[in-house]
């Protein structure tokens, strides 16, 4: 189908509306369960330990060994998408996580702690990968820095909804001759499984299979990403796709992701408990200020996602992500409980900002022929920092009583990574007909 330039850019800006009016949400709802069912023990914590004798580094270490499993298990799940598509793996990775989390509400041991823990982060390796995929086959570069950041606003969004939704289920201790944490558990799996399912009936797995898109709106579509691929394969060199996956950037990217998990999962497992160091405060008041943090940060991931869509170049407000983060982390570590609340908002506007900020770069430099597995690869090596903060805060809370030098190391770490932001290559340029962007409503 032939078009003029006016009429390409009105299909291509209706079929990325109605992407960002029905996809994105669903990602977005996807991501939420997701976070609840991965996170939900930083609530538990202490239930945990009174219930089952589970202390400070044994939940450091159950809590850690969820992205040991995911690591081993991301690069297949990964590959296993591209051959059953998004469609069906998206669907069976949420399901089988919504009912190993589930199975969480049976835990009577650490070592059956340590076991679910690493089934859950089986179950769910591969889907915020395959997601980022699935936005590579379906949006122009224009327009991914939108939608992952929104995307990745589903984590901040669970973080902030989490506390006002674990307090009340903790409170039903008792109810049914079950504890509350039970009640947590169970709930927020069995909710994993039914948006799942709904899930299955929403996506496709092509942009040919869309019947919600329009004939022209996916000639438009398919035309204009097959330009930015073109444009991203004319430095290849030949050679194998797993040779390319050898790239020396390719480790420079986990490195980075790395540092940004640091914060990303030292202060999801451990926020509760910096914020429990505030006189006072109860499950419900812990759960509703620990939201806070995640509150600010949902507003600076769309608009730094927003502003690096235009500027093209993420690197520059990457770095000031990264210094925000040490900043705020660093500070938060030398003042009193009260004011560390502050500097913790101001420090998560600075690394979950940082996520979809970083994630835009791979996608918009990495060949169409090698992106699928490399995001896989960063993703998993970069969550293994997911292991290293709850684990690491867990015994530097036991030895020393305090979370304090945990927050040093991590300023460091976002200090470390924002300067290594610096020897990274600027993308390539876009393919001349995306200058003129279609506004995504």
């Amino acid at each position: 189908m032939s078009f003029t330039p006016d009429q390409h850019d009105s299909a291509l800006n209706a079929a990325i509306g109605k992407i960002f009016r029905r996809i994105v949400p669903l990602f977005v709802i996807m991501l939420i369960c997701n976070q609840l069912n991965r996170s939900n023990i930083g609530y538990a914590e202490s239930h945990l330990e009174a219930d089952v004798g589970i202390g400070a580094a044994a939940y450091g270490f159950g809590a850690g060994l969820f992205f040991i499993a995911y690591a081993l298990f991301e690069l297949p799940s990964n590959v296993l998408m591209e051959r059953f598509g998004a469609k069906i793996w998206l669907t069976r990775i949420m399901v089988s996580w919504g009912l190993v989390s589930a199975a969480m509400a049976l835990v009577s041991s650490p070592e059956m702690f340590y076991v679910l823990r690493f089934l859950l982060g089986a179950a769910e390796a591969g889907f915020f990968p395959a997601v980022l995929f699935y936005f590579t086959r379906w949006l122009p570069d224009s327009h991914r820095g939108r939608a992952t950041a929104l995307f990745v606003a589903g984590s901040s969004i669970a973080a902030a909804i989490s506390g006002p939704l674990s307090g009340p289920l903790l409170s039903m201790d008792g109810l049914l001759g079950a504890h509350g944490w039970q009640w947590m558990f169970g709930l927020e799996g069995a909710l994993s499984v039914v948006v799942g399912i709904i899930a299955f009936f929403f996506l496709d797995a092509q942009v040919r299979d869309a019947r919600w898109l329009t004939d022209g709106e996916k000639d438009a579509l398919t035309n204009r990403i097959a330009a930015e691929d073109a444009v991203k394969s004319s430095g290849d060199r030949g050679g194998s796709r797993w040779r390319l996956l050898a790239q020396p950037k390719l480790l420079l990217f986990c490195w980075i992701y790395f540092a940004i998990q640091l914060s990303i999962y030292a202060n999801t497992f451990w926020l509760p408990s910096i914020v429990r160091r505030i006189d006072g405060t109860d499950d419900v008041t812990v759960g509703l200020l620990s939201s806070l943090p995640w509150i600010c940060a949902i507003i600076a991931m769309y608009l730094a996602g927003r502003a690096g869509d235009r500027m093209g170049d993420r690197r520059p407000l990457l770095i000031i992500a990264l210094l925000t983060a040490a900043v705020g982390t660093w500070l938060a570590a030398v003042v009193s409980p009260w004011p560390a609340l502050v500097f913790l908002c101001l420090a998560a506007m600075g690394f979950k900002s940082a996520s979809p900020l970083f994630w835009s770069i791979p996608q918009q430099t990495l060949s169409p022929r090698i992106v699928a597995p490399a995001i896989a690869v960063i993703n998993s090596l970069g969550n293994l920092g997911g292991f290293v903060a709850p684990f690491g805060f867990g015994v530097l809370k036991e030895q020393t009583g305090t979370v304090t030098y945990g927050l040093y190391a991590l300023a460091f770490a976002s200090l470390l990574a924002a300067a290594s932001v610096l020897v990274m290559r600027s993308g390539k340029a876009r393919p001349a007909a995306e200058t003129n962007e279609p506004a995504a409503r």
